[in-house]
């Protein structure tokens, strides 16, 4: 049985395979790509179930005495949305000085220096694409393993920057813990989805907190508003591109995985079981 970081390299070179094949192998180009596009059964459900996320999501969501269901989740990608303006203010040469976030599921990440045009629009952009990133890796068990593992790394850099504050230390220990009890469920099986389930909301929570934010709401100190007032137009405008970016992200990556992962259920188990095996 091959490793783990060998199945996850064959899968990508499955996708680059296609860009390397001669303009004369039109033919042979097609017909991989009509096979790598082919929607099996374990896909199918994976498909079905980012569908019901979906769906359960945005109805929870917007009704009330049920919408707390989704709070905790939503603490994890406000968790994610700040970790976007601290990484572009890192790599735009800023300092960081802490992330927190408030029992109103707001959040606010304290930054010195870095290019503003890049920090600002990084909070939706940058977890929307780790959104993507884990929706993506929700279809394989090794994938999903390897994903939990950058998360449980990313959680735990907020949590040093947010040391201070006893909310967000609780959101991502629990958001850990979450993680971890699913190691030992099925091979990970369990695992699998709740990465698909934490993609698929922080996918599309960028794309209704800019609806409910910018458009609905009009709030004046969102990202975009401020993003406006720097460098022209509307902040509704900057909540629609940043929206449709984001949903062109989840739609690309959900193309990737079906790609890049047409492995069946049973198969993903052995890979799993093979890779930091977990049930004994």
């Amino acid at each position: 049985m091959a490793p783990a970081p060998q199945i996850l390299a064959d899968a990508w070179l499955g996708i680059a395979s296609r860009s390397a094949i001669h303009d004369g192998g039109s033919s042979s180009s097609s017909m991989l790509v009509r096979r790598d596009l082919t929607v099996n059964d374990t896909q199918k459900v994976t498909l079905g179930v980012i569908a019901a996320y979906i769906v359960g999501i945005a109805l929870l969501w917007n009704l009330p005495y049920v919408r707390w269901v989704l709070w905790p989740f939503k603490m994890l990608v406000i968790a994610f949305h700040e970790f976007g303006h601290a990484f572009a203010c890192i790599l735009t040469g800023g300092h960081v000085k802490s992330i927190s976030l408030d029992p109103r599921e707001g959040g606010v990440t304290h930054m010195q220096g870095g290019k503003s045009a890049l920090t600002l629009p990084a909070g939706y952009l940058g977890s929307s694409l780790i959104g993507a990133l884990l929706t993506f890796c929700g279809f394989n068990i090794v994938a999903s393993k390897v994903a939990s593992i950058v998360v449980g790394v990313c959680f735990l850099l907020t949590l040093w920057w947010g040391r201070r504050d006893w909310l967000t230390i609780g959101t991502i220990l629990a958001a850990v813990g979450l993680i971890i009890g699913c190691w030992f469920i099925a091979h990970a099986e369990a695992l699998r989805y709740i990465i698909l389930f934490i993609g698929v909301m922080c996918s599309l929570y960028s794309v209704w907190d800019i609806c409910d934010d910018l458009i609905l709401r009009k709030v004046n100190s969102s990202d975009a508003s401020v993003f406006a007032k720097r460098y022209g137009g509307s902040s509704q405008c900057w909540g629609v591109i940043w929206s449709i970016f984001s949903l062109l992200f989840m739609i690309a990556f959900i193309i990737a995985g079906i790609a890049a992962f047409p492995q069946s259920a049973e198969q993903q188990k052995t890979d799993s079981g093979n890779f930091i095996p977990t049930r004994f």
